[in-house]
C-alpha cells in the first residue's frame, strides 16, 4: 500500500540573536532529522514534553511553516518541490485542526461562513450546493444547520471544536493533522471529540497525526505513536506494544507518569533528574544522556539512530540492540531493574 505521507530527516531549525558585529547567531534546533510516514486510515499519535518540536514538526508537514531541509511526500507528491499555486491546490486535501478552538475561527463570521470558507477557496460551486455541503459537514460533527447563522462566542469549547473539524472535514480531506485538539476541552467533552474522529475515521478512511500530551487519549484514538525529545524522535511503534512494553528510557519515563487507579500499593514511577536541555544548545550525541540514568560515554559521544528493534517497532538507544543483530540478546532497559532515580509516587 502506497504511503499517505512520507518524511524524511526533516528539520526546522529557528535563527535566535542579532548578529551584531559579526558574532554568529544562535539557532533553535526545532526538529532534528524527523522521519516518519502515514498510510490511509491510520491515525499517528506524537507525544513528548513541552518544547519538544511537536506541534513545529506538525506544522511543517503542511508547509505552514518552511523546513529548513528533509523530504516531504504526501500521495506520492513531493511537498517540498511544489510551487506556492500546486500546494494550494494540495492543501484541500490535507487539513489542520488546531488546540484553542476560539482562537482559530474567526468571531466575526458565522458558522455558515466559516465552513463555507474552504469551500469558496478550493472547490467554487453554486451556493445551494456549498450550503449542502456544508450542513452535511455539521451533521457529521453532531451539530445540525439551525446552528449556521450563529457566532462562535455561543457555543461552548467542544462545540466550538467540532466547528473545527467540521470546517477541516467539509473538503472531504486525506489528512487531517490535530495540534493538540482535544486538550482545552473538559474530560467529558474530550471523549465526545475523540468518539467523532474515529468515527469520522470509519467512514472516510482519513488519516490523522495527533500532536498530544495526554497520552490516555493518545493511546485511545491512535494506532501508532512516535515519542519526541528535543526535536527527535527517539521511539515509534504500535500504541499498545509501545505503550506496554516501552524500551527507550525516555519512553519509560513518560509511560510510568501516567496515572493509574490502584487499589492496593503504589506505581513504581521513573522520576528523572536535571532540566530539559535548551534547543538553543543541545547536547552532544543523544540528546537525552544528560537525565538518563542509564547513560554510557557512547551516549554522550554518539547520536544513537533510529533503528528496528522488532515487533514493528523502532527505537534510538546505544542500549538497544537491532532486530537484524545475530548477536542481539534480550532488550536491557527493562530487564536491568528500576534505574538509580525510580521512586515510590
Amino acid at each position: 500500500m502506497t504511503a499517505l505521507l512520507e518524511v524524511r530527516d526533516l528539520t526546522k531549525r529557528f535563527a535566535m540573536g542579532g548578529g551584531l558585529f559579526g558574532r554568529s547567531r544562535k539557532v533553535v534546533h526545532a526538529v532534528d532529522g524527523v522521519s516518519l510516514s502515514l498510510q490511509p486510515g491510520e491515525t499517528l499519535g506524537i507525544v513528548g514534553e513541552s518544547g519538544c518540536g511537536k506541534s513545529t514538526l506538525a506544522r511543517a508537514l503542511m508547509r505552514l511553516i518552511e523546513p529548513s531541509s528533509g523530504a516531504v511526500t504526501f500521495r506520492g507528491e513531493d511537498l517540498m518541490a511544489m510551487t506556492p499555486a500546486e500546494l494550494r491546490r494540495a492543501r484541500q486535501h490535507m487539513q489542520i485542526v488546531f488546540q484553542d478552538p476560539y482562537g482559530s475561527l474567526n468571531p466575526r463570521m458565522t458558522v455558515r461562513q466559516i465552513i463555507d470558507e474552504p469551500l469558496r477557496v478550493h472547490a467554487p460551486a453554486a451556493d445551494a450546493v456549498r450550503l449542502e455541503r456544508i450542513a452535511e459537514a455539521l451533521d457529521v460533527v453532531g451539530l445540525g444547520r439551525h446552528v449556521l447563522d450563529r457566532h462562535p462566542h455561543e457555543f461552548s469549547g467542544g462545540q466550538r471544536q467540532r466547528i473545527s473539524i467540521a470546517r477541516a472535514m467539509v473538503l472531504r480531506p486525506a489528512m487531517l493533522i490535530g495540534d493538540e485538539p482535544v486538550s482545552a476541552l473538559d474530560v467529558s467533552v474530550r471523549a465526545q471529540i475523540l468518539n467523532l474522529l474515529k468515527r469520522i475515521q470509519r467512514e472516510t478512511q482519513v488519516g490523522y497525526v495527533i500532536v498530544s500530551h495526554d497520552l490516555g487519549a493518545i493511546r485511545y484514538i491512535c494506532h501508532r505513536v512516535a515519542v519526541m525529545y528535543l526535536g527527535r524522535v527517539v521511539e515509534e511503534g504500535p500504541v499498545e506494544t509501545v505503550f506496554r512494553d516501552p524500551q527507550h528510557p525516555y519512553t519509560q519515563v513518560l509511560v510510568s507518569a501516567v496515572p493509574v487507579p490502584r487499589v492496593h500499593g503504589r506505581k513504581a514511577r521513573m522520576v528523572l533528574t536535571g532540566e530539559v536541555p535548551s534547543p538553543l544548545d543541545p547536547p552532544p550525541g543523544c540528546h537525552f544522556h544528560t537525565r538518563c540514568p542509564l547513560a554510557t560515554a557512547r551516549c554522550r559521544a554518539e547520536v544513537p539512530v533510529l533503528r528496528d528493534i522488532g515487533g514493528g517497532r523502532k527505537a534510538a538507544c546505544h542500549l538497544l540492540t537491532a532486530a537484524d543483530d545475530p548477536a542481539a540478546g534480550p532488550m536491557p532497559i527493562n530487564n536491568a531493574g528500576a534505574p538509580p532515580t525510580a521512586t515510590r509516587a
